[in-house]
């Protein structure tokens, strides 16, 4: 190949975010100094101030050159890659050699700075062919440019001499960026593309809407950084899946004398805790390429969805998100795509089905040269909001994408809890997640967020603070309200009306809707003092039911603009009051524009803001229409289950009965055993919101809940916890259950959301089964933290236990007399400093460590009880001098889905990997 013909892809939003990690950032005050400092003393990968290792040079030299050869043709050899990598790598660490300035680079130019780079890094080019030296060439003076560039935009003290320097270097990068763009080199057409296409991405879905923080002059939608939540998933118990597992093909007589040893084994091997962790869900596809996430309602599934898409589209990551790296994200919500009953969109389609206006940009064939190198990150939300009938079609859809487009593309599907069966994609590798219900830490830190953000809108800040403080105070002691802010759609709901009511707030789910519509239908307008015909509540309601009823009789969660208007014609002549705003597309507009319920996502479609109020308003429709025959009819459909719900709340007492009669009929008669289970357990729900109910009902529901009492499956469990507090008079205690029970007794409890949930927890503190103790730690981070230790953690059996710790409170809570264990697995919201402070008081024999900051052991000398350590997933750890001399039996080290076991070499002195 001729040097002449040889070409990379490198565009200064490709190549500058890498350059900068070479590179100390800078504190406050930085640049208020007398003279400029030489480069090296700037670099990230010498001096006090380092920060990247030499094998972290060495990933960034890799990353470069594989960003220039993703696409296009190869303009070097495949066995010529890595002498590229390290020549170029070795240029990089010349940086730490350089004895000028940046002044003085700044001033000798890109080129002149590029050949005094090479110099002092001993021209390792010497070694290379004549393609590869060019191609090394290219990216060296690629670097330098983009080096000088950040060196004008770092050195505040030397602005004023650089101004014209720095319009020269900012003008020469623009045409670059323009002659690839103009004249594209192969491949380089997809990164132009790219650069377009990545920014509309983050600016689409950047945004988040905070419900009831537009009642007064403030934004409706708000950045999705000051926004978003961090929330967990979690998995099954995994220890019930390994005692399935160990007990097959045994005789009888050795189970449970191995299962403790050789479950201890397996998990230290594998850095785990005994029970599955929760983790964050933004993580998920970390450990996993392909997860299905389960969430009810209001949980954050959609808002994890644009958190993931954004997050790859800035390309800023931290350690934890690296495997989001040169991704490309698709999103994908089911309910448009299938919205006209069309196909579903192959790659090349993508863009287009999902209504970005850059569709028509896209280079010919980029999609699935995308996917094809392995760079996707595919995001599809709902497969709960399409209809039963239609999700057979999706999911053969999703596989033959998969099959067509497997390889290294991460997969998230999101979805309700029943919508789809447990096993619904486990022949293609989904691991199944659910999000967990907010905790008290989750709740306190929204609560904070929501008023801050209100606060930033221009609200009155005194006033707010005084709310925010009343309103963590109260989901703190009162229970029934704790209950009801365990996502994020009703936290924000409780925030907004507990402002609006100046501290006042309803009690149950259906006064907390109702008084969230009439926030939205009437006092919104008031609060702005809008000047607009003003419409009592009732007619709105009866016209905003019918646009619900009908999405949720036909299984959608969208409608076309036309029929909804056609909807409301048909309505206007029984509802007069409404005919002050006009005709039915008048009509249509206000509600768009002014009640605060409906949003257009796409011209000519027209959505409920959250399938929470569809569901509540066609429950209204339904109990006044008296289609309670439909409704039972409609009980294993898990589109209807909130529906249900809240009719059985909207409904008169003598309806009530007839509903849940007519409930346990059908669950009575049903012939599957799991449809029959799901009845019952929606009959139980339904009594929480059954303020007024004939005893001989509510009898009636309990007995067939006890049926299904103890729990056969962890998904039965959290089903059960759906019910709420109220399951909890229902579970046993710990007398007459087996170890696998209480396993999914303690599964079931401790996903309820109330103080009465710790103390029936307390009775198993001191069962046998390290399974149930495990899950009883495990579950410590879902209530607060000193009441669950007084309960339960103080009263554990220690026997063979480890202390799984999630944040400096609860490794604080450990410090008391009588408990200060010496086997720990620590998690990564546990500070550094408050792990070496509790290991140098107490010592240690073992620990679990998955930690995204942690670069070496040093915290470790002198821990001479010390004899197993697992690291899980730590990414910065570079040095394991801190356990030299300890007599460790066993290391495990486990990162992004690899496990090494490691051993002690008495011969050479050393840790050796075992595998």
């Amino acid at each position: 190949m001729e040097p002449g013909t040889i070409g990379i892809r490198l565009a200064s939003a490709a190549i500058g975010p890498l350059v900068k990690k070479l590179f100390v950032t800078e504190g406050a005050g930085a640049g208020l100094v007398d003279k400029p400092i030489r480069i090296s003393g700037h670099v990230s990968f010498t001096g006090e101030k380092r920060s990247l290792t030499e094998a972290d040079l060495r990933t960034l030299a890799a990353k470069l050159v594989k960003q220039a050869l993703r696409t296009g043709e190869r303009p070097i050899t495949a066995d010529e890659q890595q002498a590229v990598t390290d020549a170029l790598a070795q240029t990089l660490r010349g940086l730490g050699e350089l004895t000028i300035t940046d002044l003085d680079a700044v001033r000798l130019g890109s080129a002149a700075f590029a050949r005094e780079l090479r110099a002092v890094s001993g021209r390792p080019e010497r070694e290379l062919t004549a393609d590869a030296t060019y191609f090394y060439e290219r990216h060296v003076d690629a670097a330098s440019l983009h080096i000088l560039q950040f060196f004008t935009q770092r050195s505040t003290f030397v602005a004023h001499a650089l101004v014209q320097q720095t319009r020269g270097i900012a003008e020469l990068t623009a045409k670059v960026d323009e002659l690839i763009r103009r004249d594209p080199l192969p491949g380089a057409e997809d990164a132009a593309f790219e650069q377009l296409y990545l920014p509309y991405v983050e600016k689409k879905h950047g945004r988040l809407t905070i419900y009831g923080i537009d009642l007064s002059n403030t934004p409706t939608r708000w950045p999705l950084d000051a926004a978003y939540l961090s929330l967990e998933a979690t998995s099954a118990p995994l220890a019930q899946w390994l005692t399935d597992r160990q007990d097959q093909d045994r005789p009888a007589g050795t189970q449970r004398a191995e299962r403790a040893a050789n479950m201890s084994a397996f998990f230290f091997e594998h850095g785990i805790s005994r029970s599955v962790a929760p983790a964050p869900a933004d993580q998920a596809l970390a450990g996993s390429p392909r997860v299905l996430l389960r969430g009810e309602a209001g949980s954050g599934k959609s808002t994890l969805v644009q958190w993931l898409a954004v997050t790859a589209a800035r390309q800023d990551l931290t350690p934890q998100m690296d495997y989001l790296y040169d991704r490309i994200p698709f999103v994908l919500p089911l309910r448009t795509l299938t919205r006209h009953g069309e196909r579903l969109p192959a790659a090349a389609e993508f863009l287009a089905s999902s209504g970005c206006p850059l569709a028509a940009e896209q280079p010919h064939g980029w999609a699935h040269r995308v996917l094809t190198a392995g760079r996707g990150l595919i995001l599809i939300d709902g497969i709960d909001e399409i209809p039963d009938q239609e999700r057979e079609r999706a999911r053969g859809w999703l596989r033959d994408l998969m099959d067509t487009y497997g390889g290294d593309n991460r997969w998230l599907v999101t979805s309700r809890p029943s919508a789809v069966g447990a096993d619904w994609l486990a022949e293609e590798d989904f691991t199944e997640l659910t999000l967990s219900a907010m905790g008290p830490a989750n709740i306190a830190t929204f609560i904070k967020r929501w008023h801050g953000a209100a606060r930033d809108g221009g609200d009155e800040d005194e006033g707010l603070r005084t709310y925010e403080a009343q309103l963590l105070t109260a989901v703190r002691i009162k229970p029934d309200l704790g209950l009801l802010a365990t996502n994020p759609l009703m936290c924000g709901l409780i925030c907004a009306l507990h402002r609006d009511r100046h501290g006042y707030l309803p009690q149950g789910r259906k006064d907390l809707y109702e008084a969230a519509l009439s926030m939205l239908l009437s006092r919104r307008d008031r609060e702005r003092d809008m000047k607009v015909p003003q419409l009592r509540e009732e007619p709105q309601l009866d016209l905003l039911q019918r646009l619900a009823y009908w999405l949720i009789k036909n299984g959608r969660t969208e409608m076309d603009r036309t029929r909804a208007e056609d909807i409301i014609a048909r309505a206007l002549p029984s509802v007069p009051e409404a005919a002050v705003l006009g005709q039915a597309p008048a009509v249509f507009e206000h509600f768009l524009q002014r009640s605060g319920l409906l949003q257009e996502p796409a011209p000519g479609t027209v959505v409920f803001i959250h399938r929470t109020f569809q569901d509540f308003l066609g429950a209204r429709a339904a109990v006044e229409e008296g289609d309670f025959g439909l409704l039972v009819s409609r009980a294993d459909d898990d589109q209807w289950e909130d529906v249900i719900r809240m009719a059985v709340a909207l409904a008169r007492p003598a309806e009530r009965v007839t509903l849940l009669r007519d409930l346990l009929a059908l669950g009575d008669d049903a012939s599957d055993p799991r449809t029959r289970a799901r009845v019952y357990l929606l009959a139980t729900a339904c009594l929480e919101h059954a303020t007024t109910l004939d005893p001989d009902t509510r009898a009636a529901v309990e007995e067939r809940t006890a049926t299904l009492i103890p729990p056969s499956s962890p998904t039965q469990a959290r089903a059960l916890a759906e019910v709420g507090p109220l399951i909890l008079g229902l579970l046993p205690g710990p007398e007459k259950l087996d170890h696998a029970q209480a396993v999914l007794v303690v599964v079931a409890a401790s996903h309820v959301t109330s103080d009465a949930a710790i103390r029936f927890l307390a009775q198993y503190a001191t069962h046998p089964s390290l399974e149930v103790r495990s899950q009883l730690l495990w579950s410590w981070s879902r209530f607060d933290c000193t009441d669950y230790a007084d309960e339960v953690i103080a009263q554990l059996d220690p026997s063979d236990l480890r202390y799984s710790i999630r944040s400096d409170d609860q490794l604080h809570q450990l410090e008391r007399p009588g408990l200060r264990p010496t086997s720990l697995d620590v998690r990564s919201e546990v500070s550094l400093e408050a792990l070496a402070g509790y290991i140098g008081r107490y010592g240690l024999t073992e620990l679990i460590l998955a930690h995204p900051t942690v670069s070496d052991l040093g915290f470790l000398r002198g821990q001479s009880a010390l004899r197993d350590i697992g690291l899980n997933h730590c990414p910065e750890l570079a040095d394991l001098s801190g356990i030299d001399g300890l007599p460790i039996r066993r290391l495990g080290v486990k990162t992004s889905g690899r496990t090494s076991a490691w051993r002690w070499w008495p011969g050479s002195g050393s840790w050796r990997s075992s595998r």
